[in-house]
């Protein structure tokens, strides 16, 4: 295996190779197929999670249990648009951002 820089100070010395029609599309697509790869095994499933995660967060309502992205264990006791109050411990309430709520197990 040839070292990187290396390779490239033989690079220089190699005669100029005309690649026909297609020498800057094959010099194009290794770019291409790193961004598609990236695209199916990267940024797809975080959006995909991302899209689950916020229509959790429209569902949550009065009564369900939750956990925060702290830890803390509570139930819900009310909803606003941008904050719930959840109570973690008898007359002990707290309000959080909603997108504080990591997983939400439904009442019943």
């Amino acid at each position: 295996m040839i070292f990187f820089p290396v390779a490239l100070a033989f690079a220089e010395d190699a005669p100029a190779q005309s690649g026909g029609p297609f020498g800057s599309l094959m010099s194009i697509a290794p770019l291409v197929l790193l961004f598609v790869i990236f695209y199916f095994l990267l940024i797809r499933p975080q959006q995909k999670k991302a899209k689950e995660h916020k229509q959790m967060l429209s569902e949550v309502q009065k009564g369900d249990n939750v956990i925060t992205n702290s830890g803390i264990y509570g139930r819900v006791i009310s909803v606003q648009d941008e904050t719930v109050t959840v109570e973690i411990a008898e007359n002990v309430k707290v309000k959080i951002a909603k997108e504080a709520i990591a997983v939400r197990k439904p009442q019943g």
